[in-house]
């Protein structure tokens, strides 16, 4: 394993997920500049999920023709060029649309860099500790976002929303330009076909799809994001609206909360790397993430037991994206069927965040309770469970 180049493509992934980070913590300074409505905010905050629920899977047949290194430079300096975009668009007169037109072409960036860099990361890792590596790709996304957050408290009241979206936009050519001088180190073809070179999508791409193992893993992960996302909705809300807390306190709690995938992300990647069954992990993941979400929702319970509850759900859902993301190192024979596999991942995980929204939000209005989000949240637990258990069996 060459670890500065598995670095160089995990810090891909890691400086694109900064484009989920910056905007929540950013939305009240973009309402009160731009005049943005509710719903408005809303699009900004959602327009990169909305694109990767229904582009994901094509975006990695497309990285398939193209070549992972090139899809992944080419990503990194289109969401550079849409952050600096935006904030030339925005000082020139440019509204809403200027900024839901630069957060699309964001988004398109953050598909591209997340479906080719695990074939980067394939070929550096080398065939003995490539699942270990792809599943520290798996940290990519709250290592990001919570690095937004994080540094949100700095910059927004010194250098308002355009400070986050000028780091951001630093950080991907940063990426672009670590990736680029580990190139070398990204043309050692570990499979029959070559990853990095232009590789033609066909049926040989697509024929990983006919397995049933990659679609249930997806919508596993799907659930979890779904799981993810409640919480991450609910903790900020609970903590001002019920609790009293300054926005900044429940930024950084939720931020924390949001980290703690991390140690679940690498705990998962040891455990694949050693042999433990992914539908196995998957089960366990969800079996301990419903459980945490029926205890979170008790009202009678202290606070800081429920919030310590919050971290071990988060926790435990690392396992879960480590398993899935991970299932290129078995079941992928080419370059080609990497890409399909990662972009097939990413829609399950954007689908799940994309129907979890509404759906959170229409049973808390029809109860009046936020509470009822656990009905949610526990509802695609044991879909998970039942999800694992069967991949563990086809396993």
């Amino acid at each position: 394993m060459h670890w500065p180049a598995v670095a160089a493509a995990v810090a891909s992934g890691v400086a694109v997920a900064m484009n989920i980070g910056k905007v929540p913590p950013s939305l009240p300074l973009l309402r009160a500049e731009l005049g943005l409505s509710l719903v408005q905010a809303g699009w900004v905050s959602s327009m990169l999920t909305t694109l990767a629920v229904f582009g994901a899977l094509a975006m990695g047949l497309l990285a398939a023709r193209l070549g992972s290194l090139r899809t992944v430079l080419a990503g990194l300096l289109l969401s550079a060029a849409a952050s600096l975009l935006a904030i030339a668009a925005t000082r020139s007169g440019g509204g809403f649309a200027a900024l839901i037109a630069t957060r699309l072409l964001e988004g398109a960036g953050m598909m591209a860099v997340v479906v080719a860099a695990p074939g980067l990361v394939s070929v550096a890792a080398g065939p003995h500790q490539r699942r270990f590596a792809l599943s520290l790709w798996s940290t990519y996304m709250p290592a990001g976002a919570g690095l937004a957050m994080a540094l949100s408290p700095l910059l927004l009241p010194r250098a308002g929303w355009q400070g986050l979206w000028l780091l951001s936009a630093a950080a991907l050519l940063l990426a672009a330009a670590s990736a680029w001088q580990q190139r070398r180190h990204y043309r050692v073809e570990p499979v029959p076909e070559p990853m990095v070179c232009a590789a033609v999508p066909g049926p040989g791409a697509l024929a990983v799809l006919r397995q049933a193992t990659p679609w249930l893993l997806s919508l596993a992960f799907g659930l979890w994001a779904m799981q993810h996302f409640a919480l991450i909705v609910w903790l900020p809300s609970f903590l001002v609206e019920q609790r009293g807390m300054a926005p900044a306190g429940a930024a950084l709690l939720t931020c924390v909360m949001l980290l703690a995938c991390l140690p679940g992300n690498l705990l998962g990647g040891v455990l694949v790397q050693r042999g433990m069954s992914r539908g196995l992990q998957v089960a366990i993941a969800h079996s301990l993430t419903g459980l945490c979400a029926i205890a979170i929702f008790r009202a009678d319970w202290p606070d800081g037991l429920r919030y310590a509850l919050c971290l071990l759900l988060s926790l435990a859902g690392g396992l879960i994206p480590s398993a899935a993301l991970s299932v290129s190192a078995s079941l992928a024979k080419t370059g080609a069927q990497i890409g399909v596999l990662q972009g097939l991942m990413l829609q399950g995980s954007q689908l799940g965040q994309f129907i979890g929204t509404p759906l959170i939000a229409a049973v808390v209005a029809a109860s009046g309770d936020w509470g009822s989000a656990r009905s949610v949240m526990v509802g695609a637990a044991i879909a998970g469970v039942l999800l694992g258990l069967a991949v563990r069996r086809l396993e």
